[in-house]
């Protein structure tokens, strides 16, 4: 009886810390359940600002060794959806990137950082810019806590294979999801 009551109060303990325990959390003091602005893609029809947003994270899994950072559309009519951003070899202690930092000239982006080519055709931040009349699309944020120093990948990797080398790498990832429509 005194072993079976052991496992339980120690089986709470472990549910109790487990329920406590935050999670991988990603944040933006600019991005909230819509787009701004400033946020918008400068061409192609849309004349926002080009601005990437302020984000943060916190709570990444022990073993972390990098991070990164991609903006996708799902709901572009593209067949394979639209990447916006994609950066990768962001330092462990890296937990935040200012606004502005998707701008390659800007040098926002911490130091060793590589931003890669978008479905835009350039590196860099590239704003929301659905066609006119298309329902609100989905813009998630996803922020990768990786398990490796670098993805050994430059600027002129392509979206899918960056997708493909976040997601074999992932310990975690946590993501916002804002909307846009025109």
């Amino acid at each position: 009886m005194k072993k079976l009551a052991f496992v339980i109060v120690c089986g709470w303990l472990l549910i109790g810390e487990s329920v406590l325990a935050e999670g991988f959390t990603l944040f933006s003091s600019d991005v909230s359940g819509q787009l701004s602005e400033a946020q918008v893609f400068s061409g192609f029809g849309c004349n926002g600002k080009n601005i990437s947003p302020q984000l943060k994270w916190e709570n990444a899994p022990e073993g972390t060794r990098s991070f990164a950072v991609t903006v996708y559309d799902p709901d572009a009519p593209s067949g394979s959806g639209w990447w916006h951003w994609l950066i990768f070899d962001i330092p462990k202690n890296v937990t935040s990137l200012k606004a502005g930092a998707g701008n390659i000239e800007s040098g926002l982006a911490p130091k060793g950082a590589v931003q890669s080519v978008t479905s835009f055709g350039v590196a860099g931040y590239g704003g929301a810019c659905p066609p006119q009349g298309d329902s609100a699309h989905r813009y998630l944020f996803t922020v990768y806590a990786l398990k490796v120093d670098k993805l050994e990948l430059d600027s002129n990797a392509m979206p899918a294979l960056v997708g493909f080398m976040l997601n074999r790498n992932a310990l975690a990832k946590a993501s916002l999801v804002a909307y846009y429509a025109r």
